[in-house]
């Protein structure tokens, strides 16, 4: 079995420089670099990762924990995860907490007993055991679209907001964490904004699930836009979807059986989009011409719908990529100040909101 010095050798190069190619620790010229994977392939030679893991005590891989991973949202984040992780010769264990905090705390622990390196995790509602969990054993863990711990988006001053990282306190605990997540109170407060130059007075919001600091972010949105556009707050118009399809079916059916139902509605995440659909269709009203319709998240067929959906474009497989890069650094430097990044959203325009969008993007 070929070693490290055999292809060191063969190259014409130190077992250093050959360390260097395979773990990407430092820059090499690349008619060397072509040199060693040459000879890494003429030789056969697999690198021996549990042993250097032993010599380490590091496994070079990543335990990712997201809920729903059905979703085209998550699996466009699992994507960007996945791309960065393997770009720097990670490997990715992936596990799915279903929304429960008991088993949220489980999978994290049977991921972190498997020797992961760091976490990126999208925290259920009630994380409080997940995060002492991770506190106990210093777990190095990003936390993606979900943020925890005085991350409320509403607050934040403009000229923060889509900008650089922010420096945030650990939890009290001396535990420190990084995150990121997509901007969530702005996209929406434009959503209303546009319904509302529309002409409607009656905009509905299904929201997400209570307790994520998205449902939090978003609902602000909402009542930062109806403020905006001069409109009064009605909770008769705001109801559960609990960000999943068959709950915001039954949300919109409660909305839509008022006795002044909403002429528009929002709908705070895809799944959700779906099961409006749905109630919209049993009772025989059409988008827009009945009800307009703009949605949080857009997905890869949301320009086949008819009408063709408008929406908010999240950076997902981007949110994935800057998670791995935030891992990374705390990898490298443990102690560093906490950072949580907000990525900007795009506004997708097409039809479902009874405007005559062509599928712009702004």
């Amino acid at each position: 079995m070929a070693t490290m010095a055999d292809v060191a050798r063969r190259a014409g190069v130190s077992v250093a420089t050959v360390s260097h190619v395979l773990n990407d620790t430092r820059r090499v010229l690349p008619d060397t670099r072509r040199a060693v994977l040459d000879a890494i392939d003429e030789l056969g030679y697999t690198p021996n990762t549990l042993a250097r893991s032993l010599v380490t005590s590091r496994t070079r891989s990543i335990g990712l924990a997201v809920s729903a991973i059905s979703n085209p949202y998550f699996t466009e984040i699992l994507q960007g995860v996945e791309a960065g992780a393997l770009r720097h010769g990670y490997s990715l264990l992936i596990a799915d907490p279903h929304d429960d905090p008991r088993h949220e705390r489980t999978v994290v622990q049977l991921l972190h007993e498997r020797r992961v390196d760091g976490m990126i995790v999208a925290p259920s509602p009630e994380p409080d055991e997940l995060l002492g969990y991770l506190a106990r054993h210093a777990v190095p863990t990003v936390f993606v679209d979900r943020l925890v711990g005085g991350t409320d988006e509403a607050g934040r001053d403009e000229a923060d907001r889509g900008s650089a990282d922010r420096i945030e306190a650990d939890d009290g605990t001396g535990f420190r964490f990084d995150q990121v997540g997509a901007e969530n109170t702005e996209p929406v407060v434009r959503l209303v904004g546009h319904l509302a130059e529309a002409g409607h007075r009656r905009i509905g919001l299904v929201a997400g699930l209570p307790g994520l600091s998205t449902t939090t972010e978003r609902t602000a949105g909402y009542r930062r836009g109806l403020a905006a556009a001069g409109l009064p707050y009605d909770e008769d118009l705001v109801a559960p979807g609990n960000s999943e399809a068959e709950s915001a079916e039954r949300a919109t059916r409660a909305l839509l059986s008022g006795t002044a139902p909403p002429t528009a509605l929002i709908t705070a995440n895809n799944t959700m989009t779906i099961g409006a659909l749905r109630a919209l269709r049993e009772r025989n009203l059409s988008v827009p011409g009945d009800v307009a319709l703009c949605c949080f998240d857009d997905f890869s067929w949301a320009d086949l719908f008819e009408p063709r959906l408008t929406a908010v474009s999240q950076p997902s497989r981007e949110i994935g990529a800057e998670a791995v890069r935030l891992l990374l650094d705390r990898l490298a430097a443990p102690g560093r100040p906490s950072r949580t990044l907000r990525l900007p959203c795009t506004f997708v325009h097409r039809t479902s909101c009874g405007c005559s969008g062509k599928g712009t993007v702004s």
